[in-house]
């Protein structure tokens, strides 16, 4: 296969003399560490339900209710066709791509720990602007803080998964963040379920019980130890070193804290961290890990669908209480599909899910484009046959999603970069999830209204295009240690030649 990997992990170095057990210390610090993702899955689903809500609308966006409840043809598409309304959400993600460079320096200077507890300082303080609202101004004030709490937290979350987890179970470890995103997007909608029919200052409730999930992530940061491998960075080799015998369970971790000590004294020996992610070596890292996934990852559509889903299901012409509990449902997929990729994917690896979810996604849009060119447009409600038939369409796509592009997205470019770059490249890659993650937010329901059913197209379009590049670029990095990754581009039959054909060291290569 393309971009294959090792076959056993005695090419690995020290990796086969790595010990473990896992703890309850260990399950505990993984659990309340992922709360983070809590953050950023309540705002994506309460987002969207908020901004179909009529009592918001009439508050902030009166032109946009009134095209709401008109029933022109033209408006069929074109109903959310705001760019203040979008802004709205997109804003939250540019403060976010922002503010995840100054994560950066905190989490590498001052631990992971650290700009866990600033993320949920400023998520915290953002909810409550939020909630007390009066003008567009203080809306678009409060989503700027949360997005900076989620610049903060999605910086860090990842790495400390990633950093804490063995090799072995490192793929399930991490997709905790990628679950917590989910439980908060189904509670989120659950909420706005309940807080629609609370006139007039529902949307209220259901900005401001943001605050739950940023006061535990806060007491959460608190109780969690920091990572072996920040602490090593940081110098306190004690620390790290009974830190990473508490987490693995066991006093036999010479080897693993071998590699860390050696990873840290190359981490020291760079001064300029961002400048490094150039060097040929870590090319294709970058490449990969810190800019085609994070895109991709925005560019399959599903967010637009997350963000929008009730607001495109009363486009729809579902009411405004159904539209609400289908977005419930498409959030119980995203849970139901997290579970199901925590419990194969350091079994079957990466690559199976990218490419086999991602087949299956491509014929749902299509599907979706196909019933809307058909049934949609023209003025009139859907039938109730084609509405059941378009929402089990979205769960199926976003059940796909939620196995494949959702958790991996997070997780593979979390495991890629050598910890000397490690907090850098996790910026950029924050970053660029974000600035496509608001370039989405900002453009979609206009794409929408322009392009019509071809908007599913074009994601479907994009889809093909990602699988390629999984197929042929990708390594297989399931079981690999966190610090040994690189040896694996050493090894690919493409990125051999990037890094240097005299770096392979192993003798292995992957076959095409």
């Amino acid at each position: 296969m393309a971009g294959g990997g090792f076959s056993d992990a005695g090419t690995l170095k020290r990796a086969h003399l790595y010990q473990y057990k896992i703890t309850g210390y260990f399950i505990f610090s993984c659990i309340v560490g992922a709360l983070g993702g809590a953050l950023f899955g309540y705002d994506l689903g309460v987002s969207g339900g908020v901004t179909s809500m009529d009592d918001f609308l009439i508050q902030f966006f009166p032109k946009v209710y009134e095209k709401k409840h008109a029933h022109l043809a033209e408006t069929d598409y074109c109903k959310y066709d705001d760019q203040i309304l979008t802004l709205f959400t997109s804003s939250l993600y540019f403060a976010a791509l922002v503010s995840t460079f100054g994560a950066s320096s905190v989490t590498k200077t001052k631990g992971r720990k650290a700009s866990i507890l600033a993320g949920s300082v400023s998520f915290f303080i953002g909810a409550i602007l939020n909630a007390a609202a009066k003008s567009i101004t203080m809306l678009i004030l409060g989503r700027i803080l949360l997005g900076v709490g989620i610049g903060f937290g999605n910086q860090a979350v990842p790495l400390y998964l990633s950093e804490m987890a063995p090799a072995k179970v490192r793929g399930a470890v991490n997709q905790l963040f990628q679950l917590t995103t989910c439980l908060g997007i189904l509670i989120a909608n659950l909420v706005n379920y309940g807080t629609e029919k609370i006139h007039p200052w529902g949307w209220r409730l259901s900005l401001g019980l943001a605050t739950v999930p940023a006061v535990f992530m806060f007491i959460g940061g608190c109780l969690c130890p920091e990572t072996p491998n920040s602490l090593v960075e940081q110098g306190r080799f004690d620390e790290g070193r009974a830190v990473l015998e508490k987490v693995r369970g066991t006093p036999n971790v010479d080897a693993e804290f071998d590699d860390l000590i050696e990873a840290s004294r190359e981490a020291k020996s760079i001064k300029n961290p961002f400048q490094n992610l150039l060097l040929r070596k870590n090319r294709p890292q970058v490449i990969i890990g810190a800019f085609a996934i994070p895109a991709f990852q925005q560019l399959t559509g599903n967010n637009s669908i997350l963000f929008y889903a009730p607001v495109i299901f009363q486009t729809l012409g579902f009411g405004s209480g159904a539209s609400l509990y289908s977005s419930v449902i498409t959030s119980v997929a995203l849970v139901v599909a997290t579970l199901i990729s925590m419990a194969f994917v350091d079994k079957f690896g990466r690559r199976a899910f990218f490419l086999e979810a991602g087949a299956e996604m491509i014929i749902c849009l299509v599907a979706m484009a196909i019933v809307l060119s058909v049934e949609f447009g023209k003025g009139k409600e859907l039938s109730y046959g084609v509405s059941i038939f378009l929402v089990i369409v979205i769960f199926l796509f976003v059940l796909a999603y939620g196995r494949s592009w959702g958790p991996l997205g997070w997780l593979v470019p979390s495991e890629l970069f050598p910890l000397e770059i490690r907090s850098a490249a996790q910026s950029v890659v924050v970053c660029v999830n974000m600035i496509f993650t608001a370039l989405v937010a900002q453009f979609f329901l206009v794409s929408l209204c322009h392009l019509k059913y071809g908007i599913f197209l074009l994601f479907a379009a994009l889809i093909v295009l990602m699988s390629c590049f999984v197929f042929f670029l990708l390594p297989e990095t399931k079981q690999v240690p966190i610090e040994e990754i690189y040896l694996l581009f050493e090894n690919h039959w493409f990125w051999k030649r990037v890094v240097g054909e005299g770096k392979n060291t192993s003798g292995s290569s992957s076959n095409v």
